[in-house]
């Protein structure tokens, strides 16, 4: 069997067990959040008698293990359960908000690779220096503040103090774009609509960045780190002695053994994203998933709540298994490593 085979495999079954225990976890804590989510749901003047008939319908009158039973069963089936909150199914309001946050964090993942890992390589280029000094500054900022508070400063300053982009939600009113999958920069080249493109992308920039941030300066920040150190080889001491341009002993011979902790951390927090996009979202109005669980939270909204949490920790899972994959295929000891255990 091949050997990135082999770790996906055996990711595959780890990852498994750990979305069990997820379930069994966020299950017991959403039934002993306070409150009855019946009467939640139903309002203080409901009746007694409808309070008990939906708390039979919902399975709260049964034991825990019960109770547990018929939430599995029923995912097994594909289906999450009605939202309290919505009174949809859970699986429509997933389909529905899941592609907002995806594609916004998916543009800050790429704002995160496309902007740190530069910097970092460029700080460690220049160690010592100034553009290093400036880089670090920079990048400490960033990881200073939390993804809300950057979000609250750049609507300030480029919504309402300089008015270059829109304060608030995916798309301008004025379009409309029929939803194919859900990613509205997509959606609009699939239409041929450009004008329509172009101003997605336009409401998308502000809580990408904000989101971002805080991540760019992370990666820049350990980029830097392994680079000096990796620097420090006598690899490397031998091909500046040859002569060979500073940017190719950087981009060939520095930066590779260098990505691989970089990749590690930076596939945690493009996962970690999506449960923190919640707060950026409220700030930009951006119908999303984590805005979404926020909410159901508050109502406790249990078939939303767990259906909402197994996707979080589903979607962390699937980013991890990548960047495992992508760590193998950068480094063959791991690939040698796994052949030889096996």
């Amino acid at each position: 069997m091949l050997p990135v085979l082999r770790i996906l495999l055996r990711r595959l079954g780890i990852s498994a067990v750990v979305l069990v225990g997820v379930s069994m976890l966020i299950f017991a804590i959403a039934r002993v959040i306070p409150g009855d989510p019946a009467r939640i749901a139903l309002g203080p003047s409901a009746s007694a008698e409808q309070v008990t008939a939906l708390r039979a319908e919902m399975h709260l009158d049964e034991p825990l293990v019960a109770q547990y039973g018929h939430f599995v069963s029923d995912v097994l089936r594909g289906d999450l359960g009605q939202s309290l909150y919505t009174n949809r199914p859970v699986t429509r309001d997933i389909a529905e908000f899941l592609p907002a946050t995806l594609e916004l964090v998916i543009f800050a993942g790429i704002l995160m690779v496309a902007l740190g890992l530069p910097l970092g390589i460029l700080a460690a280029r220049h160690r010592g220096r100034w553009p290093d000094h400036l880089i670090r500054v920079l990048t400490l900022l960033t990881v200073s503040a939390p993804s809300f508070v950057w979000a609250v400063i750049l609507m300030l300053l480029f919504a309402f103090y300089l008015p270059l982009f829109p304060v608030a939600g995916r798309i301008s009113d004025i379009y409309e774009i029929e939803r194919i999958t859900g990613f509205l920069t997509v959606d609009t080249l699939l239409a041929g609509n450009f004008a329509a493109f172009a101003d997605a992308l336009h409401h998308l920039v502000l809580p990408a960045v904000a989101l971002a941030l805080s991540g760019i300066g992370q990666a820049a920040r350990l980029t830097r780190a392994n680079m000096v150190e990796t620097y420090q080889k006598p690899y490397i001491e031998m091909a500046q002695a040859y002569g060979f341009f500073p940017s190719r002993i950087a981009r060939s011979y520095a930066f590779k053994p260098s990505l691989i902790p970089s990749l590690t951390i930076i596939g945690l927090d493009f996962a970690a994203m999506l449960g923190n996009a919640f707060l950026v979202e409220a700030v930009f109005a951006w119908p999303g998933l984590s805005r979404y669980g926020v909410n159901v939270i508050l109502r406790k909204d249990l078939n939303a709540i767990m259906g909402t949490v197994l996707i979080i920790a589903l979607t962390f899972l699937i980013v991890n298994i990548i960047v495992d994959l992508l760590i193998a295929f950068l480094n063959p000891r791991i690939r040698h490593s796994t052949r030889a255990a096996s």
